[in-house]
């Protein structure tokens, strides 16, 4: 046991993705429960992640909080934000941003190099040891030089 109160330590969590495409309040809460009506099991009391990478109109982060935890989903986190404006709003309002940790756009492949010829390369295994009778020496694919006496063995 350690000395400290408290241990910090990283874990990974699986939590859904609520991806919003409309900033009204109202209409979040009403699809919300419409989701939670199929599922009411799974999503009672779910710990939701915000992405909010669709989002263009502005948002009232109040009224969002109010809509969400109206329905029983509890709010850990904002994802998929890339405004440095939005970001300070979300900050101002209280919740954690969170990254993705993967990069989403798309990025550009460099150029393939020419392809050349490919010639096969010759290794040599080099055997200076006394080879034995009915000792075998595999070299597959390669070359094989023997600079020591090789016993004569039984056909």
């Amino acid at each position: 046991m350690s000395n400290t109160p408290i241990e910090l330590k990283g874990s990974s969590f699986t939590l859904s993705v609520v991806h919003l495409h409309e900033a009204k309040p109202e209409v979040i809460r009403q699809a919300l429960e419409d989701k939670i009506a199929q599922a009411p099991a799974f999503l009672t009391h779910a710990p939701v992640v915000i992405n909010v990478s669709s989002l263009e109109a502005p948002v009232n982060w109040h009224h969002l909080q109010q809509a969400v935890s109206a329905t029983g989903l509890r709010i850990v986190g904002i994802s998929g934000c890339k405004d440095a404006e939005l970001k300070a709003e979300i900050d101002r309002a209280g919740l954690p941003l969170l990254n993705e940790g993967k990069d989403k756009a798309p990025r550009a492949e460099p150029p393939a190099p020419p392809e050349l010829p490919v010639t096969p390369v010759t290794k040599t295994r080099l055997i200076d040891l006394p080879v034995r009778s009915g000792q075998r020496i595999y070299a597959p694919n390669c070359d094989l030089i023997v600079t020591n006496h090789v016993s004569a063995g039984r056909s």
